[in-house]
């Protein structure tokens, strides 16, 4: 019998192997992870220079830095003092210097140590491609390398803007017998959104769910509807939705996938088709949140559908949903845009009464409400309203 589970377990990992080896090449990517320079680069320093600077996604590394917490703890444990020159790593000079004393070290430090490194490297803004070099010479020096190695540098590949690279080094999981997770692929459909390749994006989840390459959860679900309803595919991202929540799905929508599809379609001014999702969270027990309210109320703003506002406030009422400043900000905005200064004023002191306080785009809306109707009095009110409460505008545009 174990054999038996270990000759079935052989082929799925086979199957599984070849079906990312033809992704990789679907999408141009290179055999190996050792991919040439573009023309023009003849140095592979010159080559990751060339890469754009992105804000950090900092949620993709508390994701996976779960997976190796306890293991890291207790491979330091033996190290106590490169354990202290890591945590004391707050530049990236003082990252390199570091890393160079690793690979000299004998015996090598743990790959789960150069994944910490790597990590503290990746968590500085914009050094996506120190990361990636840094990996690049990992591989030259043999030094070993783990799944979690390559999922990070898939995700700095990623970042910059070079998918086909990261679908490069995913074939690098199989070549050292790992599989890649959701995580993992979770990255990848990220990616591919980013660069607008929706369609790939696409046929990738699809073919993530058919061949079982993963286990889909609720953040990967997220990304696809996310990546959808930005590309302006509301109505797929509806159709993906109603996939995932058939029997027998690997993972269900969540308020947080409903809020995306619900503010997609009130951008699209398609906002009965929004309320009737939120029917459908209420019936489904999926507790709408004020996220749901805010995109609900500012599609409905937008169309100055007033009555419905009032019903929707009345609605979070009886849930016990209590509006934040973003709800008001949206309301007064509205307000003003269209003239009602005095309802929008009596609206801000329903906000302070609820124990909100006003912002600066609060005062912002209030001030371009009051010049509309050329008030300029009632505008240097306001304006030195929230200069006493503390509060200075940004920008000289603010004082008119």
């Amino acid at each position: 019998m174990a054999m038996m589970m270990m000759k079935t377990v052989t082929m799925q990992r086979r199957a599984s192997s070849a079906a990312i080896v033809s992704i990789a090449r679907s999408h141009g990517a290179a055999a190996s992870l050792g991919t040439p320079a573009p023309a023009g680069c003849t140095t592979l320093a010159s080559f990751l220079s060339a890469f754009p600077n992105h804000k950090p996604h900092l949620a993709f590394y508390s994701a996976i830095s779960s997976k190796f917490k306890s293991s890291s703890e207790k491979a330091l444990k033996f190290q106590p003092e490169l354990r202290n020159d890591i945590n004391n790593v707050n530049s990236l000079d003082d990252a390199l210097s570091l890393f160079e004393r690793m690979v000299r070290m004998r015996p090598l430090p743990s790959v789960i140590q150069f994944n910490q490194l790597l990590t503290c490297i990746v968590k500085m803004k914009n050094h996506y491609s120190s990361v990636i070099s840094l990996f690049r010479d990992m591989s030259a020096k043999g030094i070993p390398i783990d799944d979690y190695t390559l999922t990070l540098v898939i995700n700095c590949y990623c970042v910059v803007g070079r998918v086909d690279l990261a679908f490069s080094t995913l074939s690098g999981f199989f070549k050292r017998g790992f599989v890649p997770n959701v995580v993992t692929f979770g990255t990848l459909l990220k990616g591919l959104f980013r660069e607008h390749k929706v369609p790939e994006a696409q046929e990738l989840f699809k073919k993530i769910i058919k061949e079982k390459l993963c286990k889909p959860n609720e953040t990967m679900l997220g990304i696809v509807i996310d990546g959808l309803c930005k590309a302006g595919n509301t109505q797929t991202a509806i159709e993906f939705l109603r996939a995932m929540e058939k029997r027998g799905s690997p993972c269900k929508p969540t308020a947080i996938i409903y809020n995306t599809v619900i503010d997609s379609l009130c951008k699209d001014k398609m906002v009965d088709e929004a309320l009737a999702l939120l029917q459908e969270m209420i019936e489904k027990d999926i507790p709408p949140n004020v996220v749901t309210y805010n995109c609900l109320i500012h599609g409905l703003c937008n169309l100055s559908r007033w009555k419905d506002v009032d019903k929707l406030f009345a609605e979070m009422k009886v849930h016990n949903i209590v509006p934040d400043v973003f709800t008001f900000n949206i309301v007064v905005d509205a307000l003003c845009k269209e003239g009602h200064i005095e309802d929008a004023e009596e609206v801000v002191h329903i906000m302070v009464q609820q124990g909100q306080n006003p912002d600066l785009v609060t005062y912002s809306s209030l001030m371009d409400g009051y010049c509309l109707q050329r008030r300029i009095d009632d505008a240097s009110r306001v304006f030195n309203t929230m200069v006493a409460s503390g509060l200075h505008p940004i920008s000289m545009a603010m004082v008119f």
